[in-house]
């Protein structure tokens, strides 16, 4: 175990240690040891990520436990079976406001009967990636690369998942791993390989690398990224030995799954620092969902941050017309107007690109301000960020 791993488990178990008075929920992280359900949960077991995964919580009993349910959270919870069931990681559990029911951690990740609510021009798969599939877990619709699905389990099932169709179903066609190394192999075009799914960080750490060697000795594989929302769901699966992997086969991207400023939480920051300090390049994607991060004073906090624990913002994603997401879905010009706020009021490195993949496998389209005015004869005007115009002549 290494050094900064013990000392974070000696400070929780001094920390449960004493006796504390019961408090109001309003700060946030709930300390484990103050719900009923984790009372006798060790800091060992606490910090083992094996143990957060054993004991996810599933069901409409543990929820009640932590939460209270609405009857609109109970039918939710009643009808997410197979496919998108219920998974939370006791850590994501102790983010949640027990008493609201808005709570922008709590609603990513407990059931709403909205979501069987389906709305026009949704659909099952709307970036057409199985269309696109060049073999059983491999996606092909960009020149240069792929998307490499590893595995269709995550620690926490988001409910606005893109891939729900998919996700969390155990009776999933398995991913032909073989098939989509070979098919990289005999495609010399493909320079950049983005490994998904699910969550490749809920693979053991010896499975992870012999994907990470395999891809690594395909001589024309320039680019490796990984894309994951462990360590924010669950920061205890990020550990010096599978730091030391990714950096052993680096470089290696990592593009992070950040939503919302509370979501970087203290436990989170080191898991992030333990990452950055191993030398592993990191990036956010974010999903704009409504009543979560649609405003932009959220998101130019949340950009900020993750500036301060060393992750470049990189996408803010439109919310795709997957079936049942329509309650977390804005209009285009909310993205929009977030950057327009964004964009000369912060940071450049605190700009990221706003992004819709088009549905039909159309990719990823930015869409931005209009700060192009006119064109004509090579003369340009311009409009900046105060709304003032300026003319380019070439």
């Amino acid at each position: 175990m290494g050094n900064s791993q013990e000392v974070l488990i000696k400070s929780q178990t001094e920390r449960a240690s004493v006796s504390t008075p019961s408090r109001r929920r309003s700060s946030f992280p709930i300390d484990y040891s103050e719900l009923a359900i984790f009372k006798d949960v060790s800091p060992l077991e606490w910090e083992d990520w094996h143990w957060q995964i054993k004991n996810s919580i599933h069901s409409k009993d543990q929820l009640s436990q932590i939460i209270q349910l609405t009857p609109q959270e109970q039918e939710g919870i009643r009808r997410s079976k197979g496919r998108l069931a219920v998974s939370i990681p006791p850590y994501w559990s102790t983010l949640m406001d027990p008493e609201d029911a808005q709570c922008v951690i709590r609603r990513q990740a407990v059931p709403s009967d909205e979501e069987f609510k389906i709305s026009p021009h949704e659909m099952v798969d709307p970036c057409a990636e199985d269309r696109d599939s060049a073999a059983p877990g491999l996606v092909h619709r960009y020149p240069d690369r792929v998307l490499l699905l590893a595995t269709e389990q995550c620690a926490m099932y988001c409910r606005h998942c893109t891939r729900r169709r998919m996700v969390g179903e155990k009776d999933h066609k398995p991913f032909d791993l073989k098939k989509s190394l070979d098919y990289i192999r005999s495609n010399r075009k493909v320079r950049d390989v983005l490994i998904s799914g699910g969550d490749p960080f809920m693979l053991e750490d010896e499975k992870l690398e012999e994907i990470l060697q395999q891809v690594r000795e395909i001589s024309h594989v320039e680019f490796l990224r990984i894309g994951t929302r462990i360590p924010v769901t669950l920061p205890q699966r990020i550990t010096e030995n599978l730091a030391r992997i990714l950096k052993k086969y680096g470089p290696i991207w990592i593009s992070l799954h950040f939503n919302h400023p509370r979501e970087i939480t203290k436990r989170v920051r080191q898991a992030i620092e333990m990452l950055a300090d191993y030398g592993i390049p990191l990036g956010s994607q974010t999903v704009l969902l409504k009543g979560i991060n649609d405003k932009p004073y959220i998101m130019r906090k949340l950009m900020h941050e993750l500036l301060k624990i060393r992750v470049r913002p990189y996408y803010i994603y439109q919310c795709d017309p997957v079936k049942g997401t329509a309650h977390f879905r804005t209009p285009v010009a909310t993205g929009i107007n977030i950057i327009e706020k964004l964009r000369g009021h912060t940071s450049g490195y605190a700009v990221p690109t706003y992004v819709v993949d088009a549905p039909g496998g159309g990719g990823k389209i930015p869409v931005s301000p209009n700060y192009l005015l006119s064109q004509d004869k090579g003369k340009y005007i311009l409009r900046n960020y105060k709304g003032k115009m300026y003319t380019y002549i070439e």
